[in-house]
């Protein structure tokens, strides 16, 4: 793994430590596939590729703060 995907995961990362704290998602780690990441959202584990695990967390968390 490279250096950007190793910043992306820790962001990614970070960014779902914050959203579980706030009960927005009810678990997350790492994915089967070393540029995967798992959410739990609604109940459902979802598998998403880093880039796009970053956008949902990031809109997850900015939809929330908004509201």
């Amino acid at each position: 793994m490279n250096v950007t995907k190793a910043a992306l995961r820790k962001e990614v990362h970070y960014l779902a430590e914050e959203a579980f704290h706030r009960k927005l998602i009810s678990g997350f780690g790492d994915g089967p596939d070393v540029n995967e990441y798992q959410i739990v959202f609604q109940g459902k584990p979802r598998h998403l590729p880093l880039e796009e695990a970053h956008t949902f967390l990031v809109n997850l968390l900015f939809n929330n703060q908004v509201n």
